[in-house]
């Protein structure tokens, strides 16, 4: 059997589409926008060209999606594991978070879950080591180093509106 093509289109202004065509001959299609969403496309079976069903996705549901594709070990924002168990993975500050504009150390981020919080990513800024006075902003990029379980808990804190 020969490896799926993807074809890959340059979507200027918009983002990048990306086009796979199945082994059962179905067409999908899956746009990533500059601002991290995702618009899948399924394309009607007997005409390719005529989109059957499409969904928008934003950046989050897109990371959860490639999450369940891909076992966590696999994840898009799993950064690194180890033999001794422990995980760095990226967990975003929704817009939306409780914790948009608040301190840091008012997540009791590393009492509540084990982890630890050794850098933020903020636009195209990183910051090692942010203190327990460091203010949370939306978009804030975490990287977060624990256990999967403490990591999984660290997100949930941190994924509350």
């Amino acid at each position: 059997m020969s490896a799926p093509r993807l074809r890959t289109t340059p979507l200027p202004g918009i983002g990048v589409q990306y086009d796979l065509v199945t082994r059962e001959q179905r067409h999908l299609s899956v746009v990533a926008h500059r601002d991290g969403s995702r618009t899948v496309g399924l394309y009607q079976a007997d005409d390719p060209d005529s989109c059957a069903h499409s969904l928008r996705l934003t950046g989050a549901e897109a990371g959860s999606l490639i999450d369940a594709l891909m076992p966590t070990h696999h994840s898009a924002s799993l950064l690194y594991t180890t033999d001794l168990g422990l995980v760095a993975e990226r967990v975003e500050v929704a817009a939306t978070s409780r914790w948009n504009g608040r301190l840091l150390g008012d997540t009791r981020m590393r009492t509540e879950t084990g982890s630890s919080i050794v850098a933020v990513l903020r636009r195209a800024e990183a910051i090692p080591s942010p203190a327990p006075d460091f203010r949370l902003a939306g978009g804030d990029t975490l990287i977060v180093i624990g256990t999967r379980e403490g990591v999984d808990a660290a997100a949930a804190i941190l994924g509350r509106e």
